[in-house]
């Protein structure tokens, strides 16, 4: 394995041996230690001494269910400390496949130009993307396989990069060639764009699987995970609703976000809900799909492809978090409304996230009604045109609330929060408020703990073990649904996975290992960048205003804030 250097600036590259120090580290973990090693934490997010680093996990390349994720990372324009976007698609896979083990985009050009970055086997070489600006990530992409063949892996930024908007991510093709699996966090499009990368291709062509130390041992461990992985209950749900079968559950716990997180419960959950999306997916049918896989070889197929009235394909694919800030957030009860948010925001290559917490946030300042998806629609092209106001929502939901004037900003450092109320989902609000990475409920999601969620005992301990091993899972490589194989499996699974692979000899615990020395880095690098306790807090509004139905409120102690990193 190498680690890929390219000067966006001179367009020159190298490929290097693997630091020792780096050599046991893949994706989240390998990333932070990049950072921590080699940018200054004081840099401009969009400025030159900034880097761009994709690497995959450590499992990755083998075609394992749920385990072929790429971990990209900077500095974040969106937070100001460090920031990990992980997604699904080919990129990690065929990174992987080349022998990369991080690839690193450094400095900035001075000219007007835009470049597409080819890799192979052949080297590094820079193309021309000049007709590509502008364009949005489907045209982008489409251009993009014609030029370059259907196979290779793209990853690439709309117009919002483009515009170096602070929501905007890196869109990755799937194994269908669909460039829908967006590293959606934190701002990371806005850094490549600030490159003047439109798209990096990576055609594995004539790559090849990594190496593997035992293969028959490595064989078992997989066949362990697989068994696990394929028997766990919760893969049904998975493959049946998808994600958005969190609808249901969190409006459940009274924590849905609804009207700009003024009420965890929505009238009409069951309306955007992921039972209601399936019987309507299947009475449409057309290109409508229910289950579909984004990676090669994973078994669980939680994405979908959501057909409108005439079953063709509006975007693919429909998430619950999309459905929590676009949908329910908004007052929204429409999926195909939703939907068309969603392919627009896509093509724009930003955070559904982000940009549906901002338009909660524009409605509270009375720029759209509640359940309005025509403005809500009008919203986001303007933020296609680039106007001032479109500017403003693109750059997140806590620069709009700054210039709209409001106080109920759902955000922790900057970053939006996801869909999931944390006063009455109190652990993963201790994650939102402590994790290096800013609120995102990837790092350390508390749902499905068997705890009372709206009594603060206990959550620091909670979001703690959370944090940690979403940390070590997404060093690996792994979806946060592996987790499911992972629980259920012996526990040696992954110290099998590792130690075949690699001939290591690694402890049962070594995904807490890999999860805590990553945590670590990141709090390392956010210290140097100024980051203090008083930045592992959630905004005062959600200590103050009871949610209903619940009457909750965000009510963690600071010393138990203080306390999630004491190992």
């Amino acid at each position: 394995m190498k680690i890929c250097r390219i000067n966006t600036q001179t367009q020159e590259y190298s490929f290097e041996s693997v630091p020792e120090a780096w050599q046991h580290l893949g994706g989240r973990g390998l990333l932070a230690r990049i950072l921590v090693d080699e940018v200054d934490a004081t840099c401009e997010p969009l400025g030159p001494r900034n880097k761009l680093i994709f690497a995959p996990g450590l499992l990755v390349g083998h075609m394992l269910s749920s385990l072929d994720r790429i971990s990209i990372g900077g500095k974040s324009p969106l937070t100001g400390g460090i920031k990990e976007a992980n997604a699904g698609g080919r990129t990690g896979l065929q990174l992987a496949q080349l022998g990369i083990h991080a690839l690193i985009l450094e400095d900035q050009p001075q000219s007007e130009g835009w470049w597409t970055i080819h890799l192979s086997k052949a080297g590094v070489r820079f193309e021309d993307a000049s007709h590509l600006f502008g364009l949005g990530v489907f045209e982008s992409a489409t251009q993009l396989a014609q030029e370059f063949g259907t196979e290779a892996a793209i990853a690439l930024i709309g117009p919002g990069g483009e515009m170096g908007l602070a929501s905007a991510g890196i869109q990755n093709n799937d194994k269908d060639g669909l460039p829908a699996r967006i590293a959606a966090r934190g701002g990371l499009g806005a850094v490549m764009g600030s490159k003047h990368i439109k798209a990096i291709v990576i055609d594995a062509a004539d790559g090849e699987k990594p190496p593997i130390a035992d293969l028959p041992a490595f064989r078992a461990a997989q066949k362990t995970y697989s068994k696990a992985l394929t028997s766990h209950p919760q893969v049904k749900t998975y493959a049946d609703y998808g994600t958005a079968a969190m609808t249901n559950m969190t409006n459940h716990f009274g924590a849905l976000p609804t009207r700009n997180f003024s009420s965890g419960e929505f009238e009409a959950a069951e309306k955007i809900s992921g039972e209601y999306m399936r019987d309507l997916l299947m009475a449409r049918g057309g290109e409508s799909e229910t289950t579909h896989a984004c990676m090669a070889g994973c078994a669980i197929r939680c994405s979908n492809n959501y057909g409108g009235a005439d079953g063709k394909s509006l975007v693919s694919p429909l998430e619950y978090e999309t459905i929590g800030l676009m949908g329910s957030n908004l007052g929204i009860d429409n999926l195909d409304t939703v939907a068309q948010m969603n392919w627009a925001v896509n093509d724009l290559g930003l955070d559904s996230i982000e940009v549906g917490a901002a338009l909660g946030v524009a409605a509270d300042a009375g720029l759209l009604e509640w359940g309005d998806g025509a403005r809500a629609l009008e919203l986001i092209a303007e933020i296609r045109a680039g106007t001032p106001l479109g500017r403003i929502l693109g750059s997140g939901a806590t620069t709009t609330g700054r210039v709209l004037g409001v106080e109920r900003v759902p955000a922790a450092k900057g970053q939006a929060i996801s869909a999931y109320d944390p006063r009455a989902i109190k652990g993963t609000g201790v994650t939102y408020a402590t994790s290096p990475q800013g609120a995102d409920h990837t790092a350390g999601l508390t749902i499905r703990a068997q705890v009372d969620h709206t009594k603060p005992e206990g959550q620091a301990a909670l979001s703690r073990g959370a944090q940690i091993n979403m940390a070590g899972y997404d060093t690996l490589g792994a979806c946060i649904f592996a987790g499911f194989g992972f629980a259920a499996a012996p526990p040696e699974t992954i110290a099998s996975l590792l130690n075949a692979r690699y001939g290591w000899e690694v402890g049962n615990d070594i995904l807490q290992v890999l999860g805590r020395e990553t945590l670590e880095l990141e709090r390392e690098f956010n210290r140097r960048a100024g980051f203090t306790a008083a930045h592992d807090r959630l905004p005062e509004w959600l200590s103050r205003e009871a949610l209903p139905p619940t009457g909750a409120v965000f009510d963690v102690s600071e010393d138990d804030l203080d306390s999630v990193f004491n190992w």
